[in-house]
């Protein structure tokens, strides 16, 4: 297996919620382990980098101030309207291109099935499409953000 495709591999598992990964191609087998939950934590905050006591405090903070913007994702579920989730970690993009139309906008019309932006996972563009019949009332990412598996993407009415 090439090695910028392991390091990609590497990167997507440290980077996202899973803490297991296996791929088998022609040419092998890969398989890689997060081994603690605690090294996980470790290598995400690069927010505070020395493993002082009092960072690890003032760290603490500032992932318990994060939790609320990501609580606060989930709120349009309180809301009417049907959500989109991605189903994969990757790159959220809105057009095919950057001198394309965006597949959807607020206010359109979507039908179920019809494609409604594009999430970039290892170099592979995946279309994703809309899982209800509707009309987009909210975008919840912004173009060119990474996204996690199921996060909220749309809210369809």
């Amino acid at each position: 297996m090439d090695l910028r495709k392991l390091k990609t591999l590497i990167d997507l598992v440290s980077e996202s919620n899973i803490s297991e990964l296996e791929i088998t191609e022609a040419d092998g087998k890969v398989r890689i382990v997060k081994s603690d939950p605690a090294a996980a934590v470790a290598v995400q905050p690069v927010y505070a980098p020395v493993p002082a006591a009092p960072v690890v405090h003032a760290a603490a903070p500032t992932v318990a101030a994060a939790a609320p913007a990501t609580a606060a994702a989930p709120a349009p579920v309180a809301e009417t309207g049907h959500i989109v989730k991605s189903p994969m970690v990757g790159t959220f993009y809105r057009a095919s291109s950057p001198n394309a139309k965006a597949f959807a906008d607020v206010g359109q019309s979507v039908k179920e099935g019809e494609a409604i932006c594009i999430i970039e996972a290892m170099k592979i563009m995946n279309e994703i499409e809309a899982d209800k019949t509707g009309t987009i009332t909210k975008i919840l990412v912004e173009n060119g953000q990474p996204v996690e598996f199921g996060q909220p993407l749309f809210v369809i009415e």
